[in-house]
């Protein structure tokens, strides 16, 4: 059998994903579970996470998000059986690659998958879930009638999110980075109270987001990345579509919760004073903090089952792209990491 796997011959690099033949699987023992998969969603690959960790190797496996048929469970397995259709995350330090036939993953992973979800819907819809719930409810702490700006909704993570938000009685705001995005983002039910159109540089997000408010601010925002230098020294698209962190510190509301994906955030004291004349907090969303301690494992398969329930009964609705063919995965990962997939791309075997 052969999984996608990528390489990287040094740190900075671009990683190249080729296909291996793989070792048999050891036997299923203990908590482990043999599974087949059905379809596997593709992610980009954080690989300055993965050398930090030092998790670096010469081969390391590509695809985490799967949902399969259980073929065979270790005898101290409690949650499944033979036959059992299943949805999970495989671990940052797994040595599996999701797109592959059968993979071995330990029971704590798995949730079942609701009858009526399609293979690519659970695949699809994983990570962005967990995500999506990190950001909104760890963090954030999601309650009916909060304001919330959600930054790139029309992306598969953002899709999501607003979904979530909305569920909960949330008032979102978004922003669009190109006219296609604007119009599939109105079209979203229940509807967003203001979709801020950004593709052109002339709009004012703060602005916008002051007045749609009152000029209270916003309660929660969940950014899609920040500029953080002046304008001389960040890239044309980044200049062009994301908003500075003082932008973002001016809209954000008193007692306020701002969620960064800026992983390289760097916050002047004068930022900080300002945050805290608001009692404002900043948070760094990291999905991975999940699996890095067996203290959060009960919350972590709590929040899958909520995600699936959630995708079962409509309230999740994600962007899929069509399900791509095995042999394809390779010119879609590259496609995923280099941040070109509007859609999530779901593997369906």
């Amino acid at each position: 059998m052969k999984g996608l796997y990528f390489q990287q011959s040094s740190p900075g690099e671009e990683i190249s994903f080729v296909f291996q033949e793989r070792e048999n699987l050891p036997d299923i023992k203990d908590n482990y579970v043999k599974l087949q998969v059905k379809a596997c969603a593709l992610s980009w690959i954080n690989t300055k996470l993965l050398s930090e960790m030092k998790l670096e190797k010469e081969f390391f496996p590509v695809g985490r998000e799967i949902a399969g048929v259980v073929l065979e469970v270790g005898s101290k397995v409690s949650f499944f059986h033979p036959d059992d259709e299943v949805v999970g995350i495989l671990p940052l330090d797994s040595e599996e690659s999701g797109v592959c036939e059968i993979v071995r993953i330990h029971e704590h992973y798995l949730v079942h998958k609701p009858e009526k979800v399609t293979w690519t819907e659970a695949a699809g819809v994983i990570h962005d879930g967990i995500r999506s719930y990190t950001a909104l409810h760890s963090l954030s702490h999601l309650s009916p009638g909060k304001s919330v700006l959600i930054m790139d909704g029309a992306s598969a993570f953002g899709t999501i999110a607003i979904q979530l938000a909305h569920h909960r009685g949330a008032k979102v705001i978004s922003t669009a980075y190109s006219l296609e995005d604007k119009q599939y983002l109105e079209r979203l039910r229940p509807a967003i109270v203001r979709v801020i159109d950004v593709s052109n540089g002339k709009i004012d997000v703060a602005e916008s987001c002051l007045e749609e408010t009152g000029g209270i601010g916003v309660d929660i925002i969940l950014d899609a990345g920040v500029r953080l230098y002046s304008k001389d020294d960040e890239p044309a698209l980044k200049l062009h579509l994301l908003p500075h962190k003082h932008d973002i510190i001016t809209l954000l509301g008193v007692g306020g919760h701002w969620i960064t994906t800026e992983e390289n955030l760097q916050l002047d004291p004068p930022d900080s004073h300002c945050l805290f004349l608001k009692g404002a907090t900043v948070s760094f969303l990291n999905d991975e903090v999940w699996n890095l301690s067996n203290v959060q494992q009960g919350k972590y398969l709590c929040i899958l089952k909520d995600v699936m329930e959630k995708l079962s009964s409509g309230v999740f609705r994600p962007l899929l792209d069509e399900p791509v063919p095995p042999y394809d995965a390779k010119v879609s990962m590259e496609i995923v990491q280099k941040n070109q997939a509007r859609k999530k791309q779901v593997i369906q075997f």
